[in-house]
């Protein structure tokens, strides 16, 4: 029971560092306002940058890259350590080579689901693009930079954020399946890839509608 407990624990350590508001306190500090009134009234980089400006947009950006990979990092760090423990007995048949990897993508969805579902913003929060991708590039770091780079292109492009951030997802599936990678693994990319997109309907909308702003623009 101390087992699952102190797994659940690891979880909710992930989600909260997935929760952080980068780009709300980034308008709370820089400006004084609440940045989900101001332009797209999303609270993550793209928005910064139409509403705070460039370094601020840069800035809030890393962090949420940043917050991807540290809930890996610590997962890998974690689980391993939660073995050594003489007062910790995991179930029977259950050994940290199996359960690592799954471990490690739980604390993955995790930090996804805590960047959009804050519980600092009354579970709302960004479209988990940034963020996914520092869990991409902390898990296996061929895939996170292919998806890097299909956004990169879209961006140069098209100069639309959320069509780079949507193809950087389609790729980054495409690439885990294509590649040798634990079952674990692709199992998370292929989930967070479908969060990261079903998360950007509305999106999806004005891009039918042609509608949907390029980086530079106000959002309609």
């Amino acid at each position: 029971m101390i087992f699952w407990i102190a797994s659940l624990a690891g979880l909710g350590v992930a989600y909260l560092f997935g929760s952080l508001p980068t780009g709300y306190l980034a308008g709370k500090l820089l400006k004084g306002i609440d940045i989900r009134e101001h332009g797209s009234k999303s609270v993550g980089a793209t928005n910064v940058l139409r509403t705070l400006g460039t370094w601020p947009a840069l800035a809030v950006l890393v962090v949420d890259v940043l917050k991807g990979a540290a809930a890996i990092v610590f997962a890998r760090w974690f689980y391993p350590w939660l073995y050594t423990l003489p007062s910790v007995t995991p179930p029977a048949g259950l050994d940290l080579q199996t359960l690592a990897p799954w471990a490690v993508c739980l604390a993955g969805l995790a930090v996804v689901v805590g960047h959009s579902r804050s519980i600092w913003l009354k579970f709302a929060g960004g479209k988990s693009a940034a963020t996914g991708l520092g869990v991409l590039l902390a898990l296996s770091w061929p895939v996170g930079l292919g998806a890097a780079i299909a956004v990169g292109v879209v961006l140069a492009l098209t100069r639309i954020m959320s069509l780079g951030s949507m193809l950087g997802a389609l790729t980054a599936i495409a690439l885990v399946c294509a590649l040798p990678q634990p079952a674990a693994y692709r199992v998370l990319v292929i989930a967070g890839g479908l969060y990261v997109i079903v998360r950007h309907r509305a999106n999806i909308q004005r891009l039918l509608a042609g509608t949907e702003p390029r980086l530079g623009q106000s959002s309609p």
